[in-house]
């Protein structure tokens, strides 16, 4: 597993991430103080949730030789006072039987980032010694890359609309 950098410049909210080689952008919406110019941290615990889902889903379909289409996951955050829950929606381009729905069902349940979310996990936190901070042009630089990264211009704009597949 990568280790995963934060860096968070004088621009409100507007956090730059380092994951390995890759560059991602995370921010809050406008009506909580932010810019709403990238997915909330929230939204990429659902993305990666739905990622592994997805991914978990088409490894073992592959294992058992199952053709399953394309795979969509849909993931939802509720709240209900301090109680968060997840709905998950599951479909696939393929027509599947009642037994490999069964299965495939159990199986998205045992995924490692949904165990991980269920069962919880401890967190260390420990502060350490500062460093030079980052000009704001640097970090400016940063966040841009991160944003045309997550959202290249080339991207259509949605690439699974509701009812397809």
């Amino acid at each position: 597993m990568s280790t995963i950098k934060a860096t968070l410049g004088a621009t409100d909210y507007a956090v730059a991430i380092s994951a390995g080689s890759h560059n991602l952008a995370v921010d809050e919406p406008v009506d909580r103080g932010g810019g709403g110019t990238a997915p909330t941290p929230f939204d990429h615990v659902l993305a990666g949730l739905a990622a592994c889902t997805a991914i978990t889903l088409r490894m073992y379909g592959a294992r058992k030789g199952w053709e399953l289409g394309t795979i969509h996951a849909e993931v939802e955050l509720h709240r209900a006072g301090k109680e968060l829950s997840v709905a998950r929606r599951l479909r696939f381009g393929a027509p599947l039987g009642e037994a490999e729905i069964a299965r495939l069902a159990e199986i998205a349940e045992r995924t490692p980032v949904t165990l991980a979310l269920k069962q919880g996990m401890p967190i260390r936190t420990e502060i350490v010694p500062s460093l030079p901070d980052e000009t704001a042009a640097e970090l400016d630089e940063r966040l841009d890359e991160a944003l045309e990264e997550s959202f290249p211009a080339s991207d259509p704009v949605s690439v699974s609309p509701r009812g397809s597949e």
